[in-house]
């Protein structure tokens, strides 16, 4: 028995292969079709009713289904009793950081990446204004990191879902001159062993043709979910 991840090679989706990789959880991996929006069909909606990747079932939990980037990795540190802060107080700053990144630094990136990447009319306001709020909130990233290694202090899961995101800033357009401590951070969570075994996930074992496949995939399915 084992933990079955549903995913795709996104920063949400590398969030869970990640953290699974980390907390040495035993699991198995779907590679979700999102270009032949395979995310939408019954069987996934199932598991998750939002439609989106990441997801999973715990088969060593009566097949729990859990949803949502977030509450994945809430849920796994949980299960594996690490990486989401020792005591009230760090399990409190775990969460603030995760939260920022939920509600902040990915929507944000993301909105970038629709209205730079994706959108077939240039609207030059929706894209100046989405890369300059990520812009900001990596900003606010770098200052905390000026005062600590990681962001709750110790390595935890806000430090991954925050770095699966902030890595991708290129592809939002979006630069990151001058924050020294940001590009810190970004080079020693990507230098974790972990780290990379969990970000090839589900490609570790495709050829590039496949992987060139799956990243047309998700640029498909983000154009798909605009119309």
């Amino acid at each position: 028995m084992s933990i079955e991840l549903f995913t795709a090679a996104t920063p949400n989706g590398i969030k869970a292969s990640i953290a699974l990789e980390e907390l040495e959880l035993p699991y198995t991996v779907r590679a979700i079709k999102l270009g032949e929006q395979e995310q939408k069909e019954q069987w996934f909606l199932a598991i998750n009713p939002n439609g989106r990747i990441p997801a999973i079932i715990d088969h060593d939990n009566d097949d729990f289904a859990v949803f949502e980037s977030g509450a994945i990795l809430v849920y796994l540190a949980r299960k594996a009793g690490r990486l989401a802060g020792d005591g009230p107080d760090n399990e409190s700053l775990v969460m603030q950081w995760l939260m920022f990144q939920m509600g902040g630094l990915g929507p944000m990136m993301g909105q970038a990446n629709v209205f730079y990447r994706y959108a077939d009319e240039k609207i030059p306001y929706a894209i100046n204004r989405y890369q300059r709020e990520a812009r900001r909130l990596l900003e606010v990233l770098d200052r905390r990191l000026a005062d600590v290694e990681y962001l709750a202090g110790e390595y935890s899961i806000a430090d991954i879902a925050n770095w699966c995101w902030a890595r991708s800033h290129e592809w939002s357009g979006v630069g990151i001159e001058g924050l020294t401590h940001l590009e810190r951070w970004l080079a020693a969570v990507a230098a974790r062993p972990a780290v990379q075994r969990g970000q090839a996930v589900p490609d570790s074992s495709a050829t590039p043709e496949e992987k060139s496949k799956r990243a047309d995939e998700v640029v498909a399915s983000a154009k798909n979910m605009l119309v």
